[in-house]
């Protein structure tokens, strides 16, 4: 009843991306992310709004503006305002990871 993360599929295929939305209030969203093998989150910006990845399983290629960084789970990434960022899947294994917003825009 409490754990929302049941809702996401943890098997995408290769180059699938499968996503669930954890929490959905006024002032915050909480989305999962299952990035299957060469999968990517297409690099974007949230003008208004915070974005910090929490890395649950696996490696990530996380990109931020013009550098990119593997970060390993556990693992947590900070988006500023504004900034375009995005993922990428460079494994064979799933990786999986959650994105917070906040305030909503």
């Amino acid at each position: 009843m409490f754990d929302r993360y049941a809702d996401l599929d943890l098997y995408p295929d290769d180059e699938e991306v499968q996503t669930a939305e954890l929490v959905v209030t006024d002032d915050v969203l909480v989305k999962a992310f299952a990035l299957g093998p060469d999968a990517e989150l297409s690099a974007h910006e949230h003008g208004d709004s915070t974005n910090v990845f929490h890395i649950l399983e696996g490696d990530v290629t996380v990109i931020q503006d013009d550098s990119e960084e593997v970060v390993s789970a556990p693992g947590v990434v900070l988006h500023e305002r504004s900034v375009i960022h995005g993922a990428r899947n460079e494994t064979d294994e799933t990786v999986i990871f959650t994105a917070s917003l906040c305030p909503l825009p």
